[in-house]
């Protein structure tokens, strides 16, 4: 079955966007940027392929999804399917659905699409973002990839908002990527013992 994988942009705190929802505080430094390029290229918006010298984005995910308020600064800057190399879904109630539209616009329970989405054939799922669409979907994540920035923001839009119900996840790798960016990949699950 497919994997829903939550990969996104941290701070040191835990927030992903400003209270404005703006995230211009983690824009990666240029070693951080190269390591997205060579290792992590779908997850990078298709108008800036070309600039990146990024030709066909290969990688593990061939589908995205997204909350409205992530979706927002792609329309803001006239793009309105920013990871046209993936298929990509839209969670929100304020947008019009249409059948030719992409991406797709998703107005019911994220849950169950996603549920439903994991079974259909196809590569992992990228959940983009943000905040509250991530809190929805949590129970459904099968690994977390966050890159923390080396910035404390004191307040924002969190990584995940939802009530407490703690979600126990495994370190599987740290790694380095430059400018001090960590990218700290985890699965869902605690380690077991020989035996258990």
């Amino acid at each position: 079955m497919r994997k829903l994988v939550y990969f996104v942009a941290s701070s040191i705190d835990g927030f992903i966007a400003a209270p404005d929802g703006s995230y211009d505080f983690l824009d990666p430094a240029p070693e951080a940027l190269r390591h997205l390029v060579t290792h992590w290229p779908q997850t990078l918006p298709s108008f800036a392929h070309e600039h990146l010298g990024i030709d066909r984005p290969q990688g593990r995910f061939d589908t995205v999804l997204m909350g409205r308020a992530t979706y927002e600064p792609a329309l803001r800057l006239g793009v309105t399917s920013p990871y046209a190399h993936l298929k990509q879904y839209v969670f929100t109630r304020s947008l019009p659905s249409s059948q030719d539209r992409d991406p797709e616009i998703v107005s019911g329970d994220p849950v169950a699409f996603v549920r439903e989405l994991k079974r259909r054939p196809g590569r992992d799922i990228w959940l983009c973002g943000g905040g509250q669409l991530a809190g929805q979907l949590l129970p459904e994540v099968d690994e977390l990839l966050i890159k923390v920035n080396p910035v404390v923001v004191g307040s924002g839009v969190p990584l995940a908002t939802r009530d407490f119900a703690p979600r126990r996840f495994t370190l599987l790798e740290t790694t380095a990527v430059g400018a001090g960016v960590v990218l700290l990949h985890y699965r869902i699950g605690t380690e077991t013992g020989p035996g258990e």
